[in-house]
């Protein structure tokens, strides 16, 4: 670092006209990023209802619709003569776009009658959507705006699942700009007093820059060669800006420490970069390491936060290390130009003490603080975990309004489904086929099973086989349709495709459809997490203890960040899958909580956490070496990062709370949930249980085994190689007062 400081001392114009250069090339490609993105990526190829989905495509030339049109009579029945005429146009119609096959109908021959709803005005035209994701999108965004309003007699609606995903698209973009123009004043406001002058608050834009446009950038360059989902997007945008303001503050605060220390400028920056610069980057490993645990998953929509996680973090770091220091360097005073009048108390004095009056009651602090946080966390022991379907969508949106009445006003909803197929079935007969149905009808909550013997219900025949019979037939091969009595992105819908699954069939069967998807991808996060979670923990200790050279420093902070991370897990199962605030909020809570967002939510607010552990532990230690009094060490630390911290994170809440604006669920959950960790964390856990925790323990937090003391002292970073190994139990002190 000290070589680094030297080196941007003497090339910093240089270094900025690089940076220009290559922000302008990253800037123009990444700024086609968006239109590239994808909205799936949820499912993996290898599961099994990947597996039958395809086998039914391959095979059977059919899949579930994505297409659903839902056909409304303005007066009379679906089966009136001049509206069955008005939908079979409207079938006519979607069959005719070059992106649709396998259009059906209430109206087609043979009729379909579980196509019409209940109270006998309202039908549905299916279709499926074809391409790649791209090309379904087009087509989804072509079907529902040529199928939107009234066509004589009906009106038409346009939903299902490629119409949502291409919603959800279009809806994201504008609610990122919208947030964007939300935070944007606020935070200048709030970073003109942060910093305490109009150029100073610029600075962490700039770091924010670097880190959101190369992030674009890289994603664009990504989605050449795999799936990046467009969630990533708003992602890249908070933790951008959230991580410049966090490393801009510290590198700002410690130049300017520095330099009312009496130290030159060239040696201020220097010593700046040794300090505060090392903190920086340990806080960027840690944060990027948590966040790639979510490569891990075998899924690109978890992945992609870990592309733009990873992305972010390392050039949020690069622009606090290298650009950020350039620009200090240049400026110089000037920094101070449009300077705010002192209002005093900008020496951290309220921290000092503030930390003081926490030890002079650590037990009652700790507790008091534990109980607060195991409340906050006592609703995720009952959390339910489902998936997200248009629901996530505003009360308005098109596909919204399908799926609403297919749920409240049909019996059955086609893209529900679950598709039991045997790809090899050659040999089995018509009454192994019958037997098989009644089997799968009896299963609990399975409301309807179709199939080439016929139609079942309860365990019996209802209706013999008729036209339809054709579609579940191909040389060798058969499959049936179960259709659940239940919501299948559900629990109750994951206990269904686990009943399918185990029904005994005469032939080798792949269960596929939404249900039997939750239920693999509830299998293929839990076999996966272990990993995350030890890769982590693993980096976690290791790092810290790199920093540090303690052993109870790493283990407190992983109890700790679990304490924080549930608090917060048990506020979102409070608010969204129980349903409070849905008003306030505009939502609609399903009574779950989508299975992706805990293992999302876990990795990022970790990454945050762990930021600001890195911030308060490095100085604590820094002033431990210098004083070699622990009690002194935590006052004096908290009081040179306490208002780093807390500050941060107020700024940094306010850009995740902005994405409560948005009118998709996914981005609301995780919005609040992030803003949540962050101030939970750097005011309950960071400002007052760990000076409570660290006073309990005191010279205890410092200490490690001779073995492993030996082994930091030899591989461990230091601001300067230690002089010998001192005795095991006695703290390393260090003379940080000297350059």
């Amino acid at each position: 670092m000290r070589f680094l400081g030297s080196l941007l001392v003497r090339r910093s114009w240089a270094v900025l006209a690089v940076t220009a250069v290559v922000l302008a090339v990253a800037a123009l490609i990444g700024s086609s990023a968006e239109s590239h993105l994808s909205t799936g990526g949820f499912t993996d190829p290898s599961w099994e209802s990947s597996r039958a989905l395809a086998t039914l495509q391959s095979t059977f030339r059919t899949t579930q619709p994505n297409i659903v049109l839902l056909v409304t009579a303005k007066s009379g029945t679906v089966t009136d003569p001049v509206v069955a005429q008005a939908g079979a146009n409207v079938a006519r119609r979607l069959a005719g776009d070059p992106g649709v096959v396998d259009v059906t109908s209430f109206w087609s021959t043979p009729p379909q009658p579980s196509l019409a709803s209940r109270d006998g005005r309202q039908a549905l035209v299916t279709g499926r959507a074809t391409g790649d994701e791209n090309t379904t999108r087009a087509t989804a965004e072509r079907i529902a705006a040529g199928f939107d309003g009234s066509s004589g007699p009906v009106t038409v609606t346009a939903g299902g699942t490629a119409v949502a995903q291409a919603e959800i698209v279009s809806q994201s973009a504008a609610d990122l700009h919208r947030a964007e123009l939300i935070t944007v004043p606020i935070t200048g406001v709030l970073l003109v007093l942060l910093f305490g002058s109009a150029v100073g608050a610029m600075l962490p834009l700039v770091v924010g820059g670097v880190a959101i446009v190369g992030t674009l950038f890289l994603l664009r360059l990504l989605t050449g060669v795999t799936d990046v989902s467009i969630f990533a997007l708003n992602v890249t945008t908070g933790m951008g800006l959230g991580l410049g303001v966090d490393y801009s503050l510290l590198i700002v605060s410690r130049y300017r420490e520095e330099l009312r220390a009496g130290r030159a400028r060239e040696r201020a920056l220097m010593r700046t970069l040794q300090t505060a610069g090392r903190t920086v980057l340990f806080s960027a490993v840690t944060v990027a390491i948590a966040l790639a645990s979510l490569a891990v998953f075998p899924i690109a929509f978890l992945r992609s936060f870990a592309y733009a996680g990873v992305g972010v973090v390392a050039l949020a770091a690069l622009g606090a290390v290298v650009v950020l220091p350039a620009v200090l360097h240049i400026l110089g005073p000037r920094i101070e130009m449009g300077r705010l009048p002192s209002r005093g108390g900008g020496d951290g004095r309220f921290w000092y003490r503030r930390a003081h009056a926490v030890m002079r009651h650590p037990v009652l602090v700790a507790v008091g603080v534990v109980v607060i946080l195991a409340v906050m966390g006592s609703p995720f022991l009952r959390i339910s975990l489902g998936d997200d379907d248009e629901r996530i969508l505003p009360p308005t949106a098109a596909a919204r309004v399908v799926g609403d009445a297919l749920r409240s006003n049909f019996a059955d909803n086609p893209s529900s489904r679950l598709a039991v197929v045997a790809a090899q079935a050659a040999g089995a007969d018509a009454s192994a086929v019958r037997s098989y149905a009644l089997l799968l009808s009896a299963v609990p909550n399975v409301a309807r099973v179709d199939a080439a013997a016929g139609h079942f219900a309860g365990g019996r025949q209802v209706a013999p086989a008729d036209a339809t019979a054709a579609v579940f037939t191909a040389p060798g091969a058969t499959w049936l349709a179960v259709t659940p009595a239940v919501d299948p992105i559900s629990p109750a819908g994951v206990d269904l495709a686990k009943a399918v699954r185990s029904t005994p069939a005469p032939f080798p069967v792949l269960v596929g459809g939404s249900a039997a998807t939750l239920l693999d991808s509830r299998d293929s996060m839990l076999g996966h997490l272990p990993i995350a979670i030890t890769v982590i923990v693993v980096a976690t200790v290791l790092l810290l203890f790199l920093m540090v050279g303690a052993v109870l420093v790493p283990l407190k902070t992983l109890v700790l960040n679990v304490l924080s991370l549930s608090a917060t897990f048990g506020a979102l199962v409070f608010v969204f899958q129980d349903g409070h605030l849905s008003g306030l909020l505009g939502f609609t809570s399903t009574g779950t909580i989508s299975i992706r967002t805990p293992v999302l939510l876990f990795c990022f607010a970790f990454g945050l956490s762990m930021d600001y552990e890195v911030f308060l532990i490095s100085r604590i230690k820094e002033e431990y070496d210098r004083i070699g009094n622990n009690e002194e060490a935590v006052a004096l630390g908290l009081q040179h990062t306490g208002r780093l911290v807390t500050s941060a994170a107020l700024l940094i809440s306010i850009v995740f709370l902005a994405f409560l604006t948005s009118g998709v669920t996914t981005i609301k959950v995780l919005g609040l949930g992030l803003a949540l960790a962050v101030l939970v964390d750097a005011f309950l856990v960071r400002a007052t249980l760990v000076p409570a925790l660290m006073r309990l323990l005191g010279d205890r937090n410092w200490w490690a085994p001779r073995s492993l003391r030996r082994l930091h002292l030899l591989v461990g970073i230091w601001e300067r190689e230690p002089l010998a190994i001192l005795d095991v139990g006695s703290p390393v002190r260090l003379d940080h007062t000297r350059d």
